[in-house]
């Protein structure tokens, strides 16, 4: 698997912009280093191209005919390896080269099947959703129950107009989708990979919590009415420090800064603090229930769940981001075994010259490269978050090197089986 070649541009009209992104592809495409021939393309536009979504998808097409499958969806703001388009016309390519039996494009109307029903099984998948959808999170979850490692990757759209998706498979239709011209709407679409596609992802939070865990033990639809045994509103304003009484202004003020982290009923035990796992769904508080002493939150809760009251933090979000690019960069480490520190076993073998190795030098195992990565944050988080435009990516860049990436901001991110909200989801594409 060769490099994979990205464009990514911003312009007032569509076409001018996709001509600047289609140069950059042809660019690379010439090189020996990127992939030549790429059959799937991942594409990303802002919500200021959302209305020609199928007009630029038709010419992307047009122009770049090897490439038949297509998948993408729209966001406040696309990203690329050195530069953020936040609320402004841009969009993003990336083009991956794999294949044919080793991943499928689905959609709605062209769902994965489960089980190998259809001959290709799914390890994993990159899910694109949009967030209008009634149970969107019971969807993911059972999106990722078709693939064998139960691991999904993605994001939810997010645009000011048509939440649309690019789903194209094939001959430049999905089987079953008729004469749609692969942009929609509703659902779930994305890509799902066969075990023989490397992978690696990591999740990483945006938000601090600012009290211990507690225990929900008295909850009603999506509001908690206990926690620990005490009123969920007392425990709230105590953790924040402050009063309905005393201070009303204060205190909402304080509310409207916070969030809550749901955990599930085996999470985090009750009373830990500190950073937030992957284990952890951050959710905004919607309202306060002053007759029951309730807190409202925008998820459904259940007694048993753990939650953690929190607060987005820009400095655990550039630590946290660091960390799950140094993982990252730790597991495609190479394993060196030097022949001393083995005591001489595979000297005189002939292995480390099979390997093209002189006498007494380390062997190594062949190092797995990165040949393209998608980055998946939370609109929340983009813009100058971080400290300024481009900081988040400028930390991804500088902590994996200058690899192609693309991605979008997102209205809730997805990983694992479950929906997040404040974080960034980091998955590279692996080559030996």
């Amino acid at each position: 698997m060769k490099l994979c070649p990205t464009g990514h541009a911003t312009h007032p009209q569509w076409r001018m912009a996709a001509a600047l992104v289609l140069a950059q592809l042809r660019a690379q495409m010439a090189l020996p280093a990127y992939a030549q021939a790429p059959a799937l393309g991942l594409l990303y536009i802002t919500d200021h191209y959302a209305a020609q979504a199928q007009e630029l998808l038709d010419h992307l097409s047009a122009e770049l005919p090897e490439v038949t499958d297509w998948s993408g969806t729209v966001g406040v703001g696309v990203c690329a390896s050195n530069a953020e388009y936040f609320d402004e016309p841009a969009l993003a390519v990336m083009l991956v080269e794999l294949p044919c039996d080793q991943y499928r494009v689905f959609s709605g109307v062209a769902p994965l099947p489960r089980g190998g029903a259809s001959g290709f099984v799914a390890h994993t998948a990159l899910v694109h959703a949009d967030g209008h959808t009634p149970d969107v999170a019971g969807l993911i979850t059972e999106m990722a129950e078709r693939t064998t490692s139960g691991y999904v990757f993605g994001g939810l759209s997010a645009s000011r107009g048509a939440d649309v998706q690019f789903a194209v498979g094939g001959s430049g239709n999905l089987a079953g989708q008729g004469a749609a011209g692969g942009v929609f709407g509703g659902g779930l679409s994305g890509v799902a990979f066969s075990a023989d596609v490397a992978l690696l992802s990591r999740v990483t939070q945006g938000c601090q919590p600012v009290g211990p865990t507690h225990r929900i033990t008295a909850a009603k639809d999506n509001v908690v009415l206990q926690l620990d045994g005490e009123p969920a509103l007392d425990v709230l304003l105590h953790t924040l420090d402050v009063s309905l009484e005393g201070d009303p202004q204060q205190a909402v003020q304080r509310v409207r800064t916070t969030l809550a982290g749901l955990m599930d009923a085996d999470g985090a035990p009750a009373g830990r603090t500190g950073h937030f796992g992957t284990d952890t769904r951050v959710r905004h508080i919607i309202g306060l229930d002053g007759v029951r002493h309730g807190v409202a939150l925008a998820d459904m809760v259940e007694p048993g769940m753990r939650l953690a009251f929190c607060q987005r933090n820009v400095a655990a979000a550039r630590a946290d981001l660091m960390r799950i690019c140094a993982e990252i960069r730790e597991e495609l480490a190479p394993d060196e075994l030097d022949l001393l520190s083995q005591g001489g076993a595979l000297a005189g073998s002939g292995l480390e010259h099979a390997r093209g190795a002189p006498q007494g030098a380390p062997v190594t195992h062949p190092e797995r490269h990165i040949v393209g990565a998608l980055y998946v944050s939370c609109s929340g988080r983009g813009g100058p978050h971080f400290g300024g435009p481009g900081a988040e990516l400028q930390i991804v860049r500088h902590a994996l090197g200058d690899v192609p990436l693309v991605g979008f901001f997102a209205g809730g991110e997805i990983a694992h089986q479950h929906l997040y909200g404040y974080t960034g989801v980091l998955t590279v594409f692996c080559s030996d």
